[in-house]
């Protein structure tokens, strides 16, 4: 691989550590340049080697919102477990998957959340007047952590943007906050794909690292940004992200 090839990939690892930081869809910026730079990659390998460089730059958000924003680790920590379990289960079955079928549904999906933010203008933007019950929180983090820990080790883009819209319409949580928990649930989904993709040898470790460091840079800029600027500024960059999703995955499922 050039030096040119290995400046796109850390630009593009940092970038998607900043987007991943602030709304989730990393994915969409680094497992396109990995197949671009190097077309001869497998998926899987290119989906392992992302998922090195994301771990590093989500578990350095975590550790960045944490300082600042509360934290209910008693259940957010067993939800992570929860996502790792359910995405190294994703990583084993992708083979298994219908994408033909599977991408559509999370196109549809994905315009749905554009649409329901966007007459919604007033979600995630304030915590809600009367908070959930801690039953009820328990009980959303470990169902968002199951099935959307799947999904990622299944497909992956947009995990966090589908754990933020979870925990802002479901739990009253504002931008910034949701951004917070869907870190540690992401954090989990990563290191359980990871895992799965590493112990099948479906990980460029030394290119996942240097990737890595890249994109830990880009998220500790990104969480900094959403904690300097608040709900409004996730939610912008939210919905920018999402459309961009939706195109990129009907370019991909239809060009």
């Amino acid at each position: 691989m050039q030096l040119g090839d290995w400046t796109v990939l850390l630009v593009a690892a940092a970038a998607a550590g900043w987007v991943d930081a602030v709304v989730g869809g990393g994915g969409l910026i680094i497992l396109p340049t990995l197949l671009l730079v190097a077309p001869g990659i497998a998926p899987q390998t290119a989906l392992g080697t992302n998922k090195m460089a994301a771990l590093a730059g989500t578990a350095t958000a975590v550790l960045t919102f944490a300082r600042k924003v509360p934290m209910q680790w008693k259940v957010l920590v067993p939800g992570g477990v929860i996502a790792a379990i359910t995405a190294a289960c994703g990583a084993a079955a992708v083979s298994l998957i219908d994408r033909e079928l599977f991408i559509p549904m999370v196109m549809v999906v994905l315009v749905g959340v554009a649409i329901f933010v966007t007459l919604r203008p007033k979600v995630g933007l304030t915590m809600a007047t009367h908070p959930p019950t801690r039953r009820k929180v328990i009980l959303v983090v470990a169902l968002a952590s199951g099935l959307i820990g799947l999904y990622d080790g299944l497909l992956g883009p947009g995990t966090g943007t589908f754990l933020i819209i979870t925990f802002a319409t479901l739990l009253g949580t504002e931008f910034v906050r949701a951004a917070a928990m869907a870190k540690v649930i992401n954090c989990g989904s990563n290191v359980g794909a990871l895992l799965y993709l590493g112990a099948t040898g479906h990980v460029l470790w030394g290119l996942g690292a240097g990737m890595a460091v890249a994109n830990i840079a880009g998220a500790v800029v990104g969480s900094r940004m959403a904690l300097a600027k608040g709900a409004g500024f996730v939610r912008v960059v939210l919905l920018v992200v999402v459309v961009v999703m939706v195109v990129r995955l009907g370019w991909q499922q239809f060009a």
